[in-house]
């Protein structure tokens, strides 16, 4: 299975590439980056590229994949609305529309995240952007997938680029454990989404699209 990764470097991006480079089915992993991940693996290609707004200079390097996981992504908190909306939406149309192109049978899975607005008519702007993206590709001629966890444990020496995000996790660490415990629908880890996100590569389209936290764990299990 040839995948294409998008987001390598973030949190959820490192949890998705270890369970790739794990998985004995995964053959191939090519990893659009702006910078180089400073990792090697035998299965593993880094794809520079700096212009995420047009992916169509590498549509020959992305062509004829098997599945795309797609974990770039950025908070809202601290950018203009139109800024978050380009990274957020144009981004990610942009990447799937290459990587889709003369390829319906390809698995798609987009990180979105809890609290998405499938409306697009919510009060949260984040929320709205979100739930269009999410739109968008579920329109799309492919099998497209949203991922909406709540918590992400991060595993294995995982971080986030976010340096808040990083305090964050730092602070609540010790949460984890409790907060599984209370509300399991709504916990999970970098090593369960991305033993999810291969396993969406086998259910060939089928419902439901939208993915939360609980179904995120079943099929991880």
């Amino acid at each position: 299975m040839k995948v294409i990764l998008f987001g390598a470097s973030g949190m959820v991006g490192q949890g998705v590439l270890r369970a790739c480079l794990e998985d004995p089915g995964v053959t191939e992993v090519l990893a659009v980056v702006r910078r180089p991940l400073g990792r090697s693996a035998p299965k593993l290609r880094e794809i520079p590229h700096s212009d995420f707004t047009d992916l169509t200079p590498l549509a020959d390097d992305l062509a004829g994949a098997d599945a795309c996981f797609y974990c770039l992504g950025v908070s809202a908190a601290g950018r203009s609305a139109a800024a978050y909306e380009t990274i957020t939406y144009t981004y990610t149309l942009a990447a799937a529309d290459v990587v889709a192109a003369d390829n319906p049978d390809l698995t798609f899975v987009y990180v979105s995240g809890e609290g998405t607005d499938s409306t697009e008519r919510g009060r949260s702007a984040w929320a709205r952007v979100k739930g269009r993206t999410e739109n968008a590709l579920l329109a799309m001629d492919m099998h497209a997938y949203a991922f909406r966890p709540g918590w992400i444990q991060p595993l294995h020496g995982e971080t986030s680029g976010t340096r808040w995000y990083r305090v964050m996790y730092r602070l609540t660490s010790w949460l984890y454990p409790v907060v599984r415990r209370v509300v399991p629908r709504y916990v999970t880890s970098t090593e369960q989404v991305g033993r999810a996100m291969l396993a969406t590569t086998r259910l060939d389209g089928a419902e439901p699209r939208i993915l939360r936290t609980a179904d995120i764990n079943r099929l991880a299990a």
